[in-house]
């Protein structure tokens, strides 16, 4: 393969071969079915299949469906469906982690025999106490030290559905005293009622994911194992249960790069799948959605998205790519291939009264410098339509298209020259009367007249009529968070352009470029027959470029010039840490324990790390503080400056305090922080006076759990009758009731007692 496509995942690949370590590279792709797969899976898709082909290797597609409560078949066909898209095909290697459950139970029984693994009976806040923080060790459950033989019983009886949800798990039995803190005795397996997709209703336990992934990479052969960087702490407990296992060699290894964040877009399924539910969006493939779906629906080349990720390339630590570059593959993409035609998005009509007759003009499909060659003919008569923009009654200067004293070519025909504006009862302009020159032809033209321009036209009779919508970014700012965010002026729609009769009669499945206005795609799902609907792609030229104070990518504003070839820099490999800064970064992953990724990012910006110091001294919520910091704090002072920011140090660390001691859910914290952002409010004050802290008194949520009780009488029936699956409804219901501010340990143990009858 050519060195410029060698990365460092790829250098691990051919050390690996060339040392013996496998005989064959086999990657995987295993997205969870809970939602259409986004432009941040196609970076993921792109590499592991890349690999796995660059290497003669192979790669499995795998649904990592354990949370039966989000999958659906739905989302397993649309994320197949993208990969072929996307040019990518894994054989007879597709599988599900649910193919797995029985091998997986098996494991956990072996576990649980080697004294390795236990059945915890601690609830949910408990097991947050009991893990201890950055600073402090965690202490071990009394549940610990249950015998094998009463974790083997209690384990089963989950299996079987015998007890609610949350009543117990399994763990891990590691060290809760590890500076890792996803090594202090990980969860395993939880109980869920919930019917599987698949599986029905054989199982009520489901594995976690760090205990399903890596038994999956194993069962399956997989050689590497590719995650993004939010998996690196969890990487150990990957190895801790590989080797705890003895699983015979060879056996995966998980290997961790930067994965895609890209201004302007949002990259959360959960937030992707909110704008849906709320219909601020057509659906997943709403062509304003980073979706591939979305973006294939657009118009949008999986030739452009795979050039695109591999453009990118592949990074150790996160940055931020810039949309314009994805913008800029599309155009690449298109550029030597589609056909130019024109189309009238808001006519005007002309009358050229010295014309009779009609005839058909040969006109090229492509421009002189696109190194292929098809032609069509127009049709021309008397009567025609301009775009309203060509004509100007009083022009400014530099205006070079039709004017009351300046003519102008028609593209590919005649000079023409304005000799009457006809206007309606309200000054509005509605017919222009013109005149043409007969010995102006494009091509053989003798008039001898000078003009400085050429627009684009459409004859009257024989124009089609399509709905044309104009796409723009779905969100206005370029750190979005969610519907707050979108861009109002995401979507015109033109419902009545014309549109030269070539393009529905020759070649109505091409993508095209309309003269001026962009390159365009005639939507499969919306267009209906009679009634053809285009969507732009992607405008000729950046118009975002004059909006943001930044200087986009240079040259991809000349679509027609090879210089476009000239791709804005890619995401290249991190700039190492200067003394100062690595000073910093190995004190917050050595004394204080953060995890390398934030720790980077709060030892790389000075700013950032004065604000974290500052605020470290108010609080011991020091692990959640840090990930504030780095997330959100990071995109604030990035927009704003640390000078103009809205909160202090000292308020960011409150609200830490708050989410470490379960105050209020991380939810609830999302809200709090955006109006610290926003209005400048003070955290306690804001929660205090919205009534958002968690609730945990029951003498608050046991009238709740009556009402929820006497409104379903029927599912208490079936309950008491011994469907103890029902137990998870009832916990919903309250739930809903109280906004989810109601705690789920206390729910659980009022309805254990209303539901028994006591």
């Amino acid at each position: 393969m050519s060195e410029k496509r060698k990365d460092f995942l790829r250098a691990i690949v051919e050390r690996d071969l060339a040392e013996g370590k496998y005989k064959e590279v086999v990657t995987r792709f295993p997205p969870e079915p809970n939602g259409f797969p986004h432009i941040g899976h196609a970076k993921s898709i792109v590499l592991n299949f890349g690999i796995a082909r660059d290497y003669n290797g192979r790669c499995h597609l795998r649904m990592d469906d354990t949370n039966p409560e989000t999958e659906e078949m739905r989302y397993v066909e649309a994320i197949k469906d993208a990969v072929k898209w996307l040019g990518f095909d894994w054989g007879e290697h597709f599988y599900f982690t649910s193919d797995y459950f029985g091998r997986l139970y098996d494991y956990a029984v072996e576990l649980i025999r080697m004294g390795k693994a236990y059945v915890d009976s601690l609830n949910e806040e408990e097991i947050r106490e009991y893990r201890g923080t950055v600073t402090e060790p965690g202490r071990r459950s009394v549940y610990a030290e249950r015998s094998v033989e009463e974790n083997l019983e209690l384990f089963e009886r989950m299996r079987k559905g015998e007890f609610p949800e949350g009543a117990h798990v399994l763990r891990a039995r590691i060290d809760m005293a590890s500076p890792n803190m996803k090594m202090r005795d990980p969860l395993l397996y939880r109980i869920r009622h919930t019917p599987h997709y698949r599986t029905g209703e054989t199982w009520h336990i489901y594995p976690m994911y760090d205990f399903a992934h890596c038994l999956s990479d194993y069962i399956e052969g997989i050689t590497h194992s590719f995650c993004t960087l939010e998996f690196e702490n969890n990487r150990e407990v990957y190895d801790w249960i590989l080797d705890t296992l003895q699983v015979k060699p060879p056996r995966p290894h998980q290997y961790e790069f930067a994965r895609l964040n890209m201004n302007y877009t949002v990259m959360s399924k959960r937030k992707l799948r909110e704008l849906v539910e709320k219909g601020a969006v057509e659906g997943w493939d709403d062509p304003r959605m980073p979706t591939i779906a979305g973006y294939r629906r657009r118009g949008y080349t999986p030739e452009s998205i795979v050039n695109f990720c591999e453009m990118i390339g592949v990074a150790k630590a996160n940055s931020v790519v810039d949309v314009s570059l994805l913008e800029f593959a599309i155009r690449d993409d298109l550029n030597p291939k589609v056909p130019r035609v024109m189309c009238v998005l808001n006519p005007l009509k002309v009358v050229i009264e010295n014309y009779e007759g009609s005839e058909e003009i040969d006109a090229s499909y492509y421009p002189h410098d696109v190194p292929k060659e098809g032609s069509r003919k127009l049709p021309f008569s008397r009567e025609i339509y301009i775009d309203r923009s060509d004509f100007e009654e009083n022009p400014p200067k530099g205006y070079y298209r039709l004017t009351p004293d300046q003519p102008v070519r028609l593209k590919h025909a005649y000079i023409i020259r304005c000799k009457e504006v006809i206007k309606d009862e309200e000054g509005e302009i509605i017919e222009i009367r013109a005149e043409y020159y007969p010995d102006s032809r494009s091509g053989s033209d003798t008039s001898g007249i000078k003009v400085k321009s050429a627009i684009q036209w459409v004859e009257a009779k024989r124009a089609d009529r399509v709905e044309v919508r104009l796409y723009d970014r779905l969100f206005r700012v370029e750190n979005p968070q969610g519907p707050e965010d979108l861009n109002p002026d995401s979507l015109k729609i033109i419902p009545e352009a014309l549109i030269e009769p070539s393009v529905l009669a020759e070649k109505p499945d091409e993508r095209f470029q309309f003269e001026r206005e962009g390159y365009f795609y005639l939507d499969p799902v919306a267009s209906e027959e009679g009634h053809p609907v285009f969507n732009r792609i992607v405008p000729l030229k950046d118009s975002w470029a004059k909006k943001s104070q930044k200087k986009p990518a240079a040259k991809e504003q000349k679509p027609a010039k090879k210089e476009q070839s000239k791709v804005p820099q890619k995401e290249g490999e991190v700039t190492p840490m200067n003394a100062e800064q690595q000073v910093r970064f190995e004190r917050y992953t050595g004394e204080l324990g953060l995890g390398t990724t934030v720790a980077e990012i709060l030892a790389r910006d000075e700013a950032l790390s004065v604000f974290f110091e500052r605020a470290m001294e108010e609080t011991e919520a020091l692990s959640t503080l840090a990930n504030l910091v780095a997330n959100e704090v990071s995109k604030a002072i990035k927009e704003q400056g640390v000078e103009t920011l809205r909160f202090t140090p000292q308020q960011i660390a409150q609200l830490a305090g708050m989410i470490e001691a379960e105050e209020i859910s991380s939810k609830i914290a999302k809200e709090v922080f955006e109006a610290m952002e926003r209005e400048g409010v003070d955290p306690l004050a804001y929660v205090e006076e919205r009534g958002l802290r968690q609730i945990s008194d029951p003498n608050q949520i046991a009238p709740i759990v009556d009402e929820v009780i006497a409104a379903n009488p029927e599912n208490v029936e079936k309950y008491r009758a011994g469907n103890e699956r029902l137990f998870g409804f009832f916990v919903g219901q309250v739930l809903k009731a109280t906004g989810g501010k109601a705690n789920p340990r206390v729910v659980n143990e009022l309805l254990k007692r209303k539901l028994s009858g006591e």
